[in-house]
Formats: structure tokens, sequence, C-alpha cells
């Protein structure tokens, strides 16, 4: 039983149409999915991914109306974006032109990076990658040989690497691969791998027990999900954490892939989901994202649910 990667992250926005207009004009990613929180029909769950909407591009937002987030530990702190070799200059004029808070071209585990923040202050890394597959997004205002490939590495921070070592390596079946020094003098980082490795298939355990406790907020990382290929091996992963004891939500049905939520040792909430069905499955693939999808069960509600909801476009 292997993790293949990571497969989204989901963050919190307090400005849906900002947070729709930042993702898909300035970052250039699709919207493959606006859809609802099936827990809290009130708010937008947005999906922005590559232009197929492949697993392991999805950058995924909760909007909900909250202040922004505290920084700190016991939590997921710094969003990997994967992009071509050769890219980052364009993303530091790209950055620079709109105004954002960013860093400059650098080196982190020994790969070209930049670091910046979106326009809530949510904290970003761009790691250039060498060629390989893609799915660039024909409609996207960036250029296809610049735009962003998908997620990794993900960044957490915790307290003390112990406990959350043994998630990863004892129950998550990672493997501890290196370490470095933070870029920003916070601590030391160690990195894990899943599946094949490389930026799409680490985690990064930033251990920094001098910061306070972090709250969540317009700008946090809600939770981060990893790969499994089907429903039978999600079920395999559920009969795993339960025979080591390991509290979970159960697999939980969300129309386009299948879940299961527990937390890490550290705080952080932690999810596996499938690689299917996918964002088609409800709509066509050339159009999807365009209109309010909604899972069959929340169906029946639609017209008050989208009577709550605000303009995005």
């Amino acid at each position: 039983m292997d993790l293949t990667g990571i497969h989204h992250l989901t963050a919190i926005t307090a400005d849906a149409p900002g947070n729709n207009r930042f993702y898909t004009e300035t970052l250039g990613l699709r919207r493959v999915k606006k859809t609802v929180n099936q827990d809290d029909t009130s708010a937008y769950h947005l999906f922005f991914a590559d232009g197929a909407g492949s697993p392991g591009t999805d950058l995924t937002f909760f909007d909900w109306p909250v202040g922004r987030e505290r920084r700190g530990t016991h939590s997921i702190s710094r969003t990997g974006l994967r992009v071509a070799e050769g890219s980052l200059d364009y993303w530091a004029g790209r950055l620079r032109d709109a105004g954002l808070s960013r860093g400059v071209i650098g080196q982190t585990d020994g790969r070209a990076t930049l670091d910046f923040e979106d326009p809530e202050g949510q904290r970003f890394r761009l790691t250039a990658e060498a060629p390989g597959a893609a799915h660039p997004w024909a409609r996207s205002p960036v250029p296809a040989e610049h735009q962003i490939r998908g997620l990794g590495p993900i960044t957490i921070s915790v307290p003390q690497l112990a406990p959350t070592d043994a998630v990863l390596t004892r129950l998550m079946n990672m493997r501890a691969a290196r370490d470095y020094a933070s870029p920003d003098g916070l601590g030391q980082v160690h990195v894990y791998e899943m599946g094949a490795g490389g930026p799409a298939a680490e985690v990064h355990v930033a251990v920094q027990p001098d910061l306070p406790v972090a709250q969540q907020g317009a700008g946090a990382v809600h939770h981060v999900a990893f790969r499994v290929p089907d429903k039978a091996a999600l079920s395999q992963w559920a009969a795993r954490l339960n025979s080591l004891r390991m509290p979970s939500s159960g697999e939980v049905e969300r129309y386009y892939f299948r879940s299961l939520y527990f937390r890490e040792s550290g705080g952080n909430l932690f999810e596996l989901a499938t690689d299917g069905p996918g964002f088609a499955v409800d709509e066509p693939f050339e159009t999807m994202g365009e209109a309010l999808s909604l899972p069959p069960f929340l169906e029946p509600r639609r017209a008050a649910i989208e009577a709550g909801l605000k303009p995005l476009d």
C-alpha cells in the first residue's frame, strides 16, 4: 500500500470573487469545478487545476467570512506549485506586475524556487522541475510553457518531529529522504517521499518549536490530500487506520472523488482521496467549472443554495 503523491490542497478565502479572479487571471489556472462545501452549503467550494483537472493539480478553496490567519506551527504552512525549468523569470515578472509580495529566485532543497503570497497572504513556493507530462489550459492568460503544472512539495510546520515522523513513515508508508535548513532560518526541514518521489510526491516537515500555535483564517490551508488510485485502495487504507487505532472520518463520498480524513500528530488535517471519477462526472469536460455543480444529494436544494451564494464573475 503506497500513496502515489499529492492529490489536492484546500485553503480558506474570505473573498470568493477576488479569489476566483486571482487564480484564473493572475495564476492562469482553470476553474474546473464551481460547487459548495458539502458540509456547509452557504460556502462556495472552488477548484482550480490544470487544463484537464488532473489529480495532483487541484488547488481548492472554502469561502468563509473569517479574518486573516494567525501564522504559527501546527499548520500546513507553505503550498508548493510546480512549473517547468526556465519559467521562474517569467513568474517573477508576472507577480511583480501584479503587485504581490514575493521573494527572489533562489535555491531550496537543491531546486530553483520563488516564494510569493496571494492577496490574502497564503504562502506559496514555485518550484522548477524537469520537463514532463503536462496538461496546459488553452484559455489561460499564461503561456502554455509557463503554466503551473501541479502541486508540490507541501510544507507543514510542527513543534517536534518524532510524532509526525511516526505517522508519515509507520502509518502512511512514506520514506524519510533527507533534510535541509529552512530558507527563512526558522528550523530544520525534513523531506518525506511517496510513490516515485519528486516534488509532486513530497511532504516537507519544518520543525519550529519556537513559533506560536497557528489559528486558521483567510490565507490559511485547511487540509492537504494524498492520492490513492481507487475505492478499493481507499477501503484498504480505512482498514489500516482502524487497525492502528488512528481516529478518522471513515470513508466519505465526495462525488468527484471518495475521501478519508484524519489528523496527524502535529495537528494537521490530512485526507486520502481517490483519483476518480473526476470533475467531468456531472458536466461536459469542455465546460466543467463554468456553472454551479451540485452532487445528487444536494440537487433538490439547488434554488435555495444558489440564492445564498454571491456572484463570482
